[in-house]
């Protein structure tokens, strides 16, 4: 599970482990957070592991320790990715051409390079004893992301490798979907939501209000389960009306 010390990624190793799997909680820069999550998970056997997701290295050696430690791998959920305040935003005509390019390669490279890094990484855990794959993409692949273009390709491209995966990896009983989520509450959000602008990001969906990580979760684990088969290849919508495609 990428990504899973805060936000969604909390939110999705709860509920894997309220369900009664070990999970792999990993971090980049988050140790303490990863920990405290690890020790308030239901259930025993959680391991903390750590990786920059754009060092390839450090990628494979990850998610090759979480399968020494869970004693093999079933699920992966794809969903660590940069955006945010913490994420300058990089429109065509404020920002220089470093700063263009600079903002494209460190977003592909955690986004779309990384999340396909640990995806190979993974099925070749998953090659002989089948498994899921669960890609967090956003409904910014699909809508646009203005001031943020790198971050709204690099979700439509997670999205079209995802579904390529689902064609390749199907003979070896792995199937691969994707959720592509609206606004969520998380502590990343929560400056978005104050008054006034959060009151227009609520107004986006017919709902009036935001996703919650627990919906967002709830999605990622039947997407994982033995009865979604099926569903491999799917991009689903979580975004409460806000966009319609």
């Amino acid at each position: 599970m990428t990504g899973a010390s805060r936000g969604i990624g909390r939110a999705v190793a709860t509920a894997f482990a309220a369900g009664g799997d070990r999970v792999a909680v990993h971090h980049r820069d988050s140790a303490d957070l990863a920990e405290r999550l690890r020790t308030e998970l239901p259930g025993d056997g959680h391991v903390v592991v750590r990786a920059d997701l754009a060092d390839p290295d450090a990628v494979r050696a990850m998610v090759d320790r979480a399968a020494e430690l869970l004693g093999g791998l079933d699920v992966l959920v794809n969903n660590a990715g940069v955006f945010g305040p913490a994420d300058p935003p990089h429109p065509v005509f404020e920002s220089s051409y470093e700063q263009w390019r600079q903002r494209w390669r460190e977003v592909l490279d955690t986004n779309l390079v990384g999340a396909a890094n640990v995806a190979w990484c993974a099925a070749q855990h998953m090659r002989e004893r089948g498994g899921r794959i669960v890609n967090v993409s956003s409904r910014g692949a699909f809508r646009g992301e203005p001031t943020n273009p790198a971050y709204g390709a690099s979700k439509a491209g997670l999205n079209a490798m995802g579904q390529s995966l689902a064609v390749a990896l199907a003979p070896y009983g792995i199937a691969v979907a994707m959720v592509a989520p609206g606004f969520v509450a998380t502590d990343m959000t929560n400056e978005h939501l104050k008054a006034p602008r959060g009151d227009a990001v609520r107004a986006q969906s017919p709902f009036d209000r935001v996703g919650r990580p627990e919906e967002i979760a709830a999605a990622v684990h039947w997407l994982a389960s033995p009865a979604a088969e099926w569903a491999s290849g799917t991009v689903l919508d979580l975004n409460g009306a806000s966009h319609l495609r």
